[in-house]
C-alpha cells in the first residue's frame, strides 16, 4: 500500500487558519498545572531573549550606526520566541489568536480568559525569576558595567513612556508577533519555523515596539539594580527616580492592552473573518 507524500510546503493561508483554530481549542483545555508550568517557561525564555539582545548591544552606540545596532538587537531577540515555539511554552502574546478558536464558538469566553489570566501570571513569574538570576549573576557588571548600564537605559525608556504611545506601540508589537505565530503554524519543519519567525519579530524589536512579557524581565531587573546596588546606580549618573512598582504598572498595563489589540484585532480578527467566518 503506497503511503500519501510528505507534505513539505507551507500551509495554505486558509489552512493556517483552521489548523489555528484547533491550536486554541487544545491550549485553552490544557490543565491548570501544564499551563502554568509552560507559562513559566515562557516568561523566561523572553526573558533570554531580552538579555542576549542587551548583551550583543551594550557599548555599541558611538561604534556602529544606530540602524546597525536596532537590527542587531532585533535579531538577537529572537531567541525568546524561538525557544517558546521550538521548545514549546505558552506566551500570552501569541495565545491572542485563540480568538479564533473562540470567535468561531469552540472556546467559550470563560476558557478563554482563564487561559490568557494562567499563562500572563505564569508569564510574569518566569520573567520575575530570570530577572532575580541575572542580577544575583552579577551579570551587569560584566564588560566593565555596559551592560549594567544598557539594562538601565530600557528600563528607564520604558517606564518613561506616555501611555497612549505605549498602546500604540503594543498594537504595533504583537500585529507582529502574532503574525510570526501564525506563519510557524503553517510551516513543517524546525528551520521554517525558526525563519518564520525572525523577521517579524526582529523587525518589531528593532523598531522599539513594546512587548508586555519581555517588559516584565526588563524593568524589573533595572529596579533590582537600583535597589539593591545603589553603588552601581549612582555611578551611572542615570535619575532612577522613575524606577518603581509604579513606573512598572504605567508601562504594563498600557502596553498589555495594546499587546491585546494587535494580537486580537489586527491578525486573529482579521484572519478569522476572511477564512472562518462563514464557516462558523
Amino acid at each position: 500500500m503506497n503511503e500519501p507524500p510528505i507534505r513539505i510546503d507551507a500551509l495554505l493561508p486558509s489552512e493556517t487558519a483552521e489548523r489555528a483554530a484547533a491550536v486554541g481549542v487544545k491550549k485553552a483545555g490544557m490543565s491548570l498545572v501544564n499551563t502554568l508550568v509552560l507559562a513559566v517557561l515562557a516568561g523566561g525564555f523572553v526573558s533570554v531573549g531580552a538579555l542576549f539582545a542587551t548583551v550583543s548591544t551594550a557599548g555599541a552606540s558611538g561604534m556602529l550606526p544606530y540602524g546597525v545596532i536596532r537590527t542587531i538587537y532585533g535579531l538577537t531577540f529572537c531567541l525568546g520566541l524561538i525557544l517558546v515555539i521550538v521548545a514549546g511554552a505558552e506566551l500570552f502574546t501569541g495565545n491572542a489568536l485563540i480568538t479564533m478558536a473562540w470567535a468561531s464558538r469552540k472556546v467559550t469566553t470563560r476558557a478563554l480568559l482563564r487561559n490568557w489570566s494562567i499563562v500572563y501570571v505564569g508569564n510574569l513569574v518566569g520573567s520575575l525569576i530570570t530577572a532575580g538570576l541575572v542580577f544575583l549573576s552579577g551579570e551587569y557588571h560584566f564588560g566593565g558595567g555596559q551592560i549594567g548600564q544598557a539594562m538601565l537605559n530600557t528600563a528607564l525608556h520604558k517606564v518613561e513612556l506616555d501611555p497612549f504611545q505605549a498602546v500604540a506601540l503594543g498594537i504595533l508589537c504583537n500585529a507582529l508577533v502574532c503574525i510570526a505565530v501564525w506563519l510557524t503554524l503553517g510551516a513543517h519543519t524546525t528551520t521554517d519555523k525558526i525563519l518564520a519567525i525572525l523577521f517579524p519579530v526582529a523587525a518589531f524589536a528593532a523598531a522599539g515596539f513594546e512587548h508586555s512579557i519581555a517588559n516584565m524581565y526588563f524593568i524589573p531587573v533595572g529596579m533590582l539594580i537600583k535597589q539593591f546596588d545603589p553603588v552601581f546606580a549612582a555611578a551611572t549618573g542615570l535619575d532612577l527616580t522613575p524606577l518603581t512598582i509604579g513606573g512598572f504598572l504605567n508601562n504594563l498595563i498600557p502596553v498589555t492592552i495594546g499587546n491585546i489589540i494587535g494580537g486580537v484585532v489586527m491578525v486573529g480578527g482579521a484572519y478569522w473573518f476572511v477564512y472562518l467566518r462563514e464557516r462558523r
